[in-house]
């Protein structure tokens, strides 16, 4: 049985973080403009850092779009079980991955 309150609140707590990641991802995935006077190769680093954000960010916007579906779900009886074997999650999992719909074993 998993404790809905504290995944409730553990899912609170990482919208929020994923939110601020977000931003901090936005800021630096910035456009390395041609004008900014850079040398050639710290401008292709600029590029190559730009394209590393750009990935954390989307994958910071799919884990916050999975955490707020769990969060609108929190009464559905199927919450906590593992979509592939149909077993309870261990509610250590949920709380540290709520936005994982996979048990451990499944997840491999």
């Amino acid at each position: 049985m998993i404790d809905k309150v504290l995944l409730a609140e553990k899912l609170t707590e990482q919208i929020e973080l994923t939110e601020k990641k977000i931003l901090g991802f936005e800021e630096m995935s910035a456009p390395v403009t041609p004008d900014d006077a850079i040398g050639r190769v710290s401008r292709m680093d600029a590029i190559n850092n730009k394209a590393v954000q750009e990935a954390a960010l989307a994958k910071a916007r799919e884990k916050l779009t999975k955490l707020k579906v769990i969060q609108a779900n929190l009464d559905d009886p199927k919450l906590g079980l593992c979509k592939r074997c149909g077993r309870p999650i261990p509610m250590a999992r949920l709380v540290l991955m709520p936005e994982s719909a996979f048990c451990v074993r499944c997840s491999r």
